[in-house]
């Protein structure tokens, strides 16, 4: 049979999420998820009456959402852009916004490669140091839209806001994008720079903090125009980009601070109790400001720890690339599943012997 697909994209290298196993019950620790349901209002106006609209189209301008986070964060609702899980605004970034090229880091969100060879953007890559931090000073150097993780992923490590305003000032007429899925967790926002830079794009995620990944649901908060001309791509693509129900749900998620901040704090603790056990059994964990820890050992390789653990019914994410494939990355969840791992981890060593 033939292949109709373009050949400009028979070499594509697809993004991999984390692996979703049917086979047996597991902990699942590794796709970042919130452990936790999500806040009380959010089962409140999914009701009948909410599903049977689902026969009518979803707002387009997503207003009511838009106004709710731009309350939350102190912004216009021009300043805000509702889009399908925070990819779709990275995909409007990259789509349209990438004519000087892009730049990342080696070690980052695997998603910001694939969108640069779908489009065909030619990116410039620049290795993390030694200690996984970010070379701010190389990034400065760079040409090219800016695209920076922070806190970043799998390390888990953040800049500070000093260090994001020495990018943007490095060059006003580049624009940076800092992505934001897990600031929530101990990262510093730079949401507010955006009344004083406007090369700057911040982009963040309902799906971690606010226990909304399957509702699939992120947003952009950037200068008005950058906004204008990311609704523009969006109304050139998919209009009606979030569902009826996904609207209501991250309204709900983003008014009710209370429910957000106690799972903030529980995931926190329950990261900093993890880390200390890890270290305790002779872990390097980098200093996480995620949901999620980044640890090796040199007492087992990290391929053979996480099929160990798997096998024990605990999913982590393991990653194979030459700088870091002795770490695991492990979702913080609650406090009994992290108990569970260390548990797991113990047997294991003893198993092995080591």
């Amino acid at each position: 049979m033939p292949s109709f697909l373009s050949s400009k994209f028979a070499a594509l290298e697809a993004y991999v999420p984390g692996e979703q196993p049917r086979d047996k019950a597991y902990i699942k620790l590794n796709t970042n998820e919130s452990p936790y349901p999500p806040a009380p209002g959010v089962l409140d106006v999914i009701s009948r009456e909410a599903v049977s609209d689902l026969r009518l189209y979803s707002d387009p301008t997503c207003l009511a959402t838009r106004r709710a986070i731009a309350k939350r964060y102190g912004v216009g609702v021009e300043n805000v852009l509702v889009s399908n899980g925070s990819d779709e605004s990275l995909n409007f970034l990259f789509m349209g916004f990438t004519e000087p090229g892009a730049v990342f880091a080696d070690i980052t969100y695997g998603f910001y490669k694939v969108f640069g060879d779908l489009y065909g953007i030619p990116y410039t890559v620049i290795p993390l140091n030694d200690d996984f931090t970010i070379p701010v000073e190389k990034f400065c150097e760079a040409k090219g839209t800016m695209f920076i993780a922070n806190p970043n992923a799998p390390t888990g490590i953040a800049l500070t806001t000093a260090q994001i305003e020495m990018l943007l000032q490095s060059d006003p007429n580049r624009l940076v994008v800092v992505d934001e899925a897990y600031v929530d967790f101990g990262g510093e926002t730079v949401v507010p720079l955006i009344e004083k830079y406007d090369n700057l794009a911040v982009v963040q995620t309902f799906s971690k903090s606010r226990s909304l990944a399957g509702a699939r649901l992120g947003f952009t908060i950037a200068p008005a125009p950058i906004i204008a001309a990311m609704e523009t791509l969006r109304y050139s693509t998919n209009p009606y980009n979030v569902n009826r129900l996904t609207l209501l749900a991250g309204t709900a998620a983003m008014e009710d601070e209370s429910y957000f901040q106690k799972n903030r704090q529980a995931i926190i603790d329950a990261r900093a109790w993890t880390k200390a056990q890890l270290e305790a059994r002779s872990f390097t964990v980098t200093d996480s400001m995620t949901n999620f820890l980044f640890a090796a050992t040199d007492r087992l390789d990290g391929g053979e720890l996480y099929a160990a653990l798997k096998d024990k019914g605990v999913l982590v994410r393991h990653f194979t690339s030459a700088r870091i494939c002795q770490y695991n990355r492990i979702t913080v969840g609650t406090m009994a599943e992290m108990e569970t791992l260390v548990e797991k981890i113990d047997e294991i060593f003893a198993e092995k012997g080591v």
